[in-house]
């Protein structure tokens, strides 16, 4: 049933003529003719009375015109749908990150947010290592992660440089120093995040290499559980500097860099590289390069 032919019964029928349907819709009144005479084989039942002279309706005629109006609505509703969607007035954008990596998209939703408030933003909870995985699967559009995937399929653009940081108590014996070394840190009690991740291999092996004893005591699932406890003076404990920033600015938590530990993080959004964007992930980018740059 081709729509065009549903647009020539719902004008005949609201003109009540096939020669001024043929005007409105600038056709000749034999392609009208046609356009009906298909229609009627195909749903094989008469539309119009012949016997009347201004486009009189059948019954059957009657039940496929309410249908058409539908259609033809329908289809005005998802063209006005694109062109909003196209203007970003609506659409959704759809992200992937975890507990670090979503510190970087709060300043990019808020500034987003306020080019864009129509737009939803939906961010989901990831794995790192798995959300590769759910970029090229079309889980999401937009992932952020700390390392460039080894996937061809993906693009990454690199957005932020964040580093681990010693994070203490402000009534703490290292509070008010800038720097400390791996030596000073062996009589410490760290709070860790139990997640396996090869920064966490690599400050293991960092203590390793400078024969220090490394005493992690408490271990949790979240980065914001590890901040309270050492806040309250519990133990120390490294974090990516990016998630905790507002403490540190609060005086919360005080930061320090340990002399022999440089563990830059590189932070990157991924997705398909050829695959087409929404407009609305491809409005977040933009957003997001902008505030990285």
């Amino acid at each position: 049933m081709d729509i065009n032919q549903l647009e020539v019964l719902v004008t005949v029928a609201k003109e009540r003529s096939f020669s001024r349907a043929a005007e409105v819709l600038n056709r000749t009144q034999p392609a009208i003719s046609q356009a009906i005479r298909r229609l009627e084989q195909e749903v094989g039942e008469k539309l119009f009375d012949r016997s009347s002279k201004d486009g009189t309706l059948t019954f059957a005629g009657e039940v496929l015109l309410d249908y058409a109006r539908q259609m033809l609505n329908l289809r005005f509703s998802a063209q006005s749908a694109l062109v909003e969607m196209r203007n970003l007035q609506n659409g959704k954008v759809t992200i992937s990150a975890n507990e670090h990596t979503v510190f970087f998209l709060l300043p990019v939703i808020e500034k987003f947010r306020l080019l864009h408030p129509n737009i939803k933003i939906e961010v989901q909870r990831g794995v790192a290592s798995r959300i590769p995985k759910q970029i090229t699967g079309r889980e999401v559009e937009l992932g952020v992660i700390s390392f460039v995937p080894n996937d061809d399929s993906l693009r990454s653009v690199h957005v932020m440089n964040d580093e681990l940081t010693l994070v203490v108590a402000p009534g703490h014996r290292f509070s008010g120093r800038n720097e400390v070394s791996i030596k000073e840190l062996g009589d410490e009690i760290f709070v860790a995040h139990n997640a396996v991740s090869p920064y966490r291999r690599k400050v293991i092996e960092m203590f390793e290499k400078h024969k220090t004893k490394l005493t992690i005591a408490i271990e949790l699932p979240s980065l914001e559980a590890i901040k309270k406890l050492v806040a309250i003076g519990v133990g120390v404990a490294l974090v990516p500097k990016l998630t905790a920033q507002s403490e540190i600015a609060s005086g919360q938590l005080a930061a320090l860099s340990v002399k022999e530990m440089k563990l830059e993080r590189k932070l990157h959004i991924i997705y398909r590289r050829n695959s087409e964007l929404s407009h609305a992930a491809k409005a977040f980018l933009k957003v997001a390069k902008e505030i990285a740059s």
